[in-house]
């Protein structure tokens, strides 16, 4: 109970030493387990966490609350196929609709979609205003005229809603449900209100984005040796919605590389090996900090975090976006890893972004509760990729953009696979068969074929989207003509 106190205070090193003691008292204490794989994820130890979740498995517990908590350590680890058959006993047990969801999200990651949406409709019957579950539902399932969720959204969106994050996911629902329905300008004004209750409960600041971008181009100047020789992981990165977990599935067909998923891994090690105080593990100071210490200890200590935890010996991608910011650092530490970097049409990355539902406790993301914002974001992340351009060396950084791969599926794969070091492979073409696990927004996406008609989706929602447009056209992102020809 003192280390539950301790960890509700955010004290997770002094609740893991607790914890640590309850086991020493009592060696099958499986919720003592639980509970310090919880509180070493909290302390960035993923590695560790896994193992006090495997610990608190093997004492098969029968308790609801524990067995929700080793399936919530796994489903954060990226172990969704494990986490399952937890959650799958505590909503039979101890039925919820924090339960079912749980259950319903890990079941759509693992691309078991007839599955999760049976659970997520469990997680309504149980709370008919589950902001979470009404958008996991609907951006799973396509709205049809014939049958849609629009009368039931529009009952529980309410933008004065006490619960900010409640009508940010119920308005992202409901924006989705327009969408499909090809009403875009119903879409877009659903977003506006949707997210503005968020955005002012943040008082958000776009300081903090500005002084990471430019911490990050000063790391391009970074000297290039010192690194650790050898491995070489395929790290996907650019700004979200656009192409990264497409590009990802079509690698990781290849019969030589798995995905790891999107991993925090990297950052942690800069960022223990720099020794910063600050709160985020990804800041301007981290950067700043980042040219006094070993590249090559970088390097070692990343690989070893990622083989320990999820058991990868081969070649593997890490398909974070964030890990733009630190292109250089990863190069410097790991000199023959690649680096590619997604680009798509400056209106649509805007625009969907815009349109994307991402974790309200994941603060590197806020800039999409406005649209304006984001349209700036976007300008700082081209001119920090134009600087990575000129300085990174070019067969080890290449930007790939997401209509070229579009247009030209197998000819952006066999240029993807020769950066890469790989022989091409057939497989990659038809990523969509690939079963392995998908925890992004694009997990029922790229379980099918390509397909075009996410291209060219800005000039839909003109005139609401004009202002981020203006923006765009003056930073030299877009120009005039361009504009004229959506006209």
């Amino acid at each position: 109970m003192l280390g539950v106190i301790a960890a509700d205070h955010q004290n997770h090193g002094q609740a893991v030493e607790l914890y640590d003691r309850a086991i020493s008292l009592s060696p099958r204490f499986a919720q003592a387990f639980a509970q310090k794989a919880r509180s070493l994820l909290a302390l960035h130890q993923r590695s560790e966490a896994v193992s006090a979740a495997d610990s608190a498995a093997a004492a098969a517990p029968e308790d609801g609350y524990t067995l929700n908590t080793i399936g919530v350590v796994y489903s954060r680890a990226g172990l969704h196929a494990r986490a399952i058959p937890f959650y799958r006993q505590v909503a039979e047990r101890a039925p919820s609709a924090a339960h079912f969801y749980n259950l319903a999200a890990a079941l759509q990651f693992m691309g078991e979609m007839d599955e999760a949406r049976a659970a997520y409709r469990e997680t309504l019957k149980l709370d008919p205003s589950h902001g979470h579950a009404w958008s996991g539902l609907v951006q799973i399932t396509r709205q049809t005229p014939e049958a849609n969720e629009i009368d039931s959204l529009l009952g529980v969106f309410d933008p004065e809603n006490a619960n900010p994050d409640e009508t940010l996911n119920i308005g992202h629902a409901l924006a989705k449900a327009y969408e499909d329905l090809g009403r875009d300008a119903e879409a877009m004004s659903c977003l506006a209100r949707a997210k503005a209750p968020k955005r002012a409960s943040l008082k958000a600041s776009t300081d903090f984005d500005n002084r990471l971008f430019d911490a990050a181009e000063r790391t391009a100047s970074l000297p290039g040796s010192g690194g650790l020789a050898g491995p070489s992981p395929i790290f996907i990165v650019g700004m979200p919605r656009t192409g990264t977990t497409l590009v990802d599935r079509i690698l990781s067909s290849h019969s030589e590389c798995a995905s790891a998923g999107e991993l925090t891994d990297f950052s942690m090690a800069l960022k223990r090996r720099t020794g910063t105080k600050t709160p985020h593990v990804l800041d301007p100071e981290t950067l700043e900090a980042s040219a006094t210490v070993e590249p090559a200890a970088v390097g070692q200590d990343y690989l070893e975090s990622v083989r320990t935890s999820l058991g990868l010996t081969g070649r593997f991608i890490d398909k974070m976006p964030l890990n733009a910011f630190l292109a250089p650092n990863i190069l410097r530490a790991l000199p023959d890893a690649r680096v590619i970097c997604l680009r798509r049409h400056p209106a649509d990355a805007v625009l969907s972004n815009y349109r994307q539902l991402f974790a309200t406790s994941f603060g590197y993301y806020a800039y999409a509760y406005h649209l304006e914002d984001t349209a700036r974001y976007y300008v700082r992340f081209d001119r920090m990729i134009a600087r990575f351009r000129e300085t990174l060396p070019a067969d080890r950084f290449i930007e790939v953009h997401y209509e070229k791969v579009v247009d030209d599926l197998e000819g952006e794969t066999r240029r993807l696979l020769e950066f890469c070091d790989l022989p091409f492979e057939a497989a990659c073409l038809t990523f969509h068969q690939n079963a392995a696990p998908v925890a992004t927004a694009s997990a029922a996406q790229v379980r099918k074929p390509l397909y075009r008609t996410s291209l060219d989706r800005w000039r839909r929602c003109r005139p609401a989207i004009d202002p981020a447009l203006r923006i765009l056209i003056d930073e030299g992102c877009m120009t005039v003509e361009e504009l004229a020809s959506a006209d």
